[in-house]
């Protein structure tokens, strides 16, 4: 079952069903008016909506033509956003960037920060910022939407919460990350508004590409519409998104609609840009450039400027975006 969320006006958006090849859709108004109230009643709404899924791919159901460019993010605002930190490689090559502490690098529990939900974007938003200089980067990740966890919740209660899976692009302004750190309070500044694909999936419909708690696809990255990267978010991973729930929780319960990002997608490699049409590469800015001032001794690759566009989207075994994409511009505020 795919779900996305077009805009109608309103801050919550109105929640549609889509068929899995992307190309139509259904309100599903009927069933729930937005993505947080079927999360709200899950039990109760999923079966509905899923019925109303496969009315919709046997042509029941005309439905209308989807349009990713109508949408918001899935959850436009959200309760709660988690971000893990799921890939060992991407901490190793970043913790030398000025800021970091080697301290922080860990293997026995995932790193996490809390940014902030009230203004989640859409797919095509532009990605806005104050000023040109504040070394601005992509971070594509994939990230799931669960239901309620409890506090110190088992593995299986964590697994059976996730809900939908998507992917996401957790903007940074690596200039600010500094003070940020610094400051000792976390993430603030340096993590403005993270954009969504138009489109979540519940697991199910993924079939093989979604197991062991991760998602087994490669996430291509194009910045200008120049090849950055294409990881795949299922190798490397070290941990899933149940062990970044079940660290969520650990001193707190998680309400329905949390969304949680599992962290920068990172395969480890001795490529550096550009790659070949079969490469590897980066899921963000700051490896790309931590591997140059290794090879090269100097970065070679320039953070985004206003006026690019970057493009990011988990592609299936058809060679289709799964979840659609992202493509966002960059401008000066």
């Amino acid at each position: 079952m795919y779900l996305a969320t077009l805009h109608n006006g309103r801050p919550d958006g109105h929640l549609v069903v889509v068929s899995t090849d992307l190309s139509r859709c259904v309100s599903a108004g009927r069933i729930a008016p937005s993505l947080q109230s079927a999360l709200d009643d899950w039990s109760t709404h999923a079966p509905q909506l899923a019925a109303l899924s496969r009315q919709l791919e046997a042509r029941d159901i005309a439905g209308q033509k989807f349009v990713p460019a109508d949408t918001l993010a899935p959850l436009p605002r959200a309760y709660q956003w988690i971000d893990g930190s799921g890939y060992l490689s991407h901490l190793e090559r970043v913790r030398s960037l000025k800021g970091s502490k080697d301290e922080e690098l860990q293997s026995v529990r995932p790193l996490l920060y809390q940014g902030g939900s009230d203004s989640l974007l859409a797919p095509t938003a532009p990605i806005m910022i104050p000023e040109a200089d504040l070394a601005l980067d992509f971070e594509a990740e994939v990230a799931v939407i669960i239901g309620p966890v409890p506090m110190r919740p088992t593995r299986e209660q964590a697994a059976a919460a996730i809900r939908l899976v998507t992917v996401c692009n957790d903007v940074s302004l690596r200039r600010l990350v500094v003070d940020d750190l610094q400051n000792g309070f976390g993430f603030f500044h340096a993590k403005p508004s993270t954009a969504f694909a138009p489109v979540v999936a519940t697991p199910d419909t993924l079939g093989d590409a979604w197991r062991d708690n991760r998602l087994h696809l490669p996430v291509r990255i194009t910045v200008n519409d120049a090849l950055y990267g294409q990881p795949n978010a299922g190798t490397d991973m070290h941990f899933d998104f149940v062990d970044i729930i079940v660290e969520a929780a650990r001193t707190r319960p998680l309400g329905a609609g949390t969304i949680i990002g599992g962290g920068t997608i990172s395969n480890r490699h001795d490529e550096s840009l550009p790659i070949k049409r079969d490469g590897t590469g980066f899921a963000c800015i700051a490896e790309a450039r931590t591997v140059e001032k290794i090879k090269y001794g100097r970065a070679r690759t320039a953070f985004l400027q206003p006026g690019d566009t970057v493009r990011i989207a988990a592609i299936g075994q058809n060679g289709q975006p799964v979840f659609g994409e992202i493509a966002q511009t960059v401008r000066l505020l």
